[in-house]
């Protein structure tokens, strides 16, 4: 069996993590509310990529609400060293499949505290504002996340959901590490961000890495290489950016391990090339 660490380390601030992460949203029920449907699977999902070298755990106080923090630390603690946690606040779960943004700053420091207990940690690694909230500056909410740092509450801070905007001017108010937006093979609209990534020497953390990936070149890949198109479009993500952190998740122990074996996915230049070329097409 492949591990996480074959692709690679990218830095946190001062910590540093395995490229292939794991997104714990999936370990939750449908709609992303409630408990799963499947307790025992999904604390065996957390205990797996643990084993398979996974260092990064994403996750967020909305998922189920509350739900996926709850089985990371009944599954997990007491955490492994290198074990990274971030979870993210700033999104309210009224019901199934529902996000409405709360970017106020009283309410991302309850959710941090909350959090805090949950995940049983003294300090969250990397702590994420899940979405700007229309209502409030980003400046105003990201300055909360400064106050929680300076407390010690939180190490480093994220954003999640953002424009190139947003981030430079959340980056006048706090240090940020890491941007986290919707981007796939498919859908590239955070591409400048990938770039402002690199340039800042920030972190890039694409949610939805598989949810859609075209057909074409990505299908001819899998098919050359004995390998599903979500592992070619995982791979091309790896090579992609250096500053790449991937959270594919799942709430299956198999899908888990074909997802991390991604990592052993041969791309050459020319494929990456190929792929590139045809989803921005």
């Amino acid at each position: 069996m492949t591990n996480a660490s074959k692709a690679g380390t990218v830095g946190l601030g001062d910590l540093t993590v395995n490229r292939m992460g794991f997104g714990a949203m999936r370990i939750t029920g449908e709609g992303i509310w409630g408990p799963p449907r499947d307790h025992d699977e999904a604390i065996a999902v957390l205990r797996r990529a643990v084993e398979l070298g996974v260092t990064f755990i994403d996750t967020a106080n909305s998922y189920g609400p509350h739900v996926s923090e709850d089985l990371i630390a009944e599954a997990l603690y007491p955490y492994p060293d290198d074990l990274v946690i971030a979870t993210k606040a700033g999104q309210l779960r009224p019901g199934p499949g529902q996000w409405v943004p709360n970017g106020r700053p009283e309410h991302l420091i309850e959710e941090c505290e909350g959090s805090l207990r949950r995940l049983r940690l003294e300090q969250i690694p990397l702590f994420q504002f899940h979405r700007p909230d229309p209502a409030v500056p980003i400046a105003e909410s990201v300055g909360a996340l400064v106050q929680l740092q300076e407390q010690g509450k939180i190490r480093h801070i994220g954003l999640s959901n953002v424009t190139e905007d947003q981030v430079r001017e959340a980056l006048t108010v706090a240090p940020i590490v890491s941007i986290q937006n919707r981007y796939n093979l498919v859908d590239r609209t955070s591409e400048s961000l990938v770039d402002l990534c690199e340039q800042e020497e920030l972190v890039f953390i694409p949610w939805g890495p598989i949810r859609e990936m075209g057909d074409g070149p990505v299908t001819e890949l899998a098919r050359r290489y004995e390998v599903t198109p979500q592992q070619v479009a995982l791979a091309w993500l790896l090579r992609r950016s250096p500053t790449m952190l991937l959270i594919p998740g799942t709430s299956s122990v198999a899908h888990l391990e074909e997802n991390i074996a991604a990592v052993d996915v041969p791309l050459t230049d020319a494929d990456v090339a190929t792929l590139t070329n045809a989803s921005a097409a």
